[in-house]
């Protein structure tokens, strides 16, 4: 008899495994269908930044990879500057002002008409506006 209900629970175990693994193998090939739409997908984002004595701005144009977006850079921008990019899946979006006066600086980056980041004064300079991707967050 217990050699029995040892078979019967090994059975049972090893069937409840196997569906287990089934479920498993549905929700990382739908994690993976996620995460290959959110690499490929594009959006489009607006920088904004103003102030006073702007000697350069660097921000994500869209080459690059996610992990290694390219900075492109414009020097001497007249303010009030804005600058709509493309970019792709992950990458966040980010706009890096410096400035000679940074006390009215302020930085903004936009997406479907919202304020996703913004920074102001030393805030603006020291880490610009980084914001996370609106694909994944």
């Amino acid at each position: 008899m217990k050699r029995t209900v040892r078979t019967a629970v090994s059975a049972l175990a090893v069937t409840g495994l196997a569906l287990g693994l089934g479920a498993c193998s549905e929700v990382a090939e739908k994690a993976a269908g996620q995460v290959d739409k959110s690499v490929n997908e594009t959006y489009e984002v607006t920088y904004e930044v103003s102030g006073k004595g702007i000697e350069s701005i660097d921000y994500h144009a869209g080459g690059g990879t996610a992990m290694e977006p390219k900075v492109e850079s414009e020097k001497k921008p007249a303010a009030p500057w804005k600058k709509t990019v493309t970019l792709k899946g992950v990458m966040p979006p980010a706009v890096m002002p410096i400035s000679l006066d940074p006390s009215d600086l302020t930085c903004k980056v936009v997406y479907q008409g919202k304020v996703i980041k913004e920074a102001k004064a030393e805030q603006a300079m020291a880490g610009g506006c980084v914001a996370v991707s609106p694909i994944v967050g």
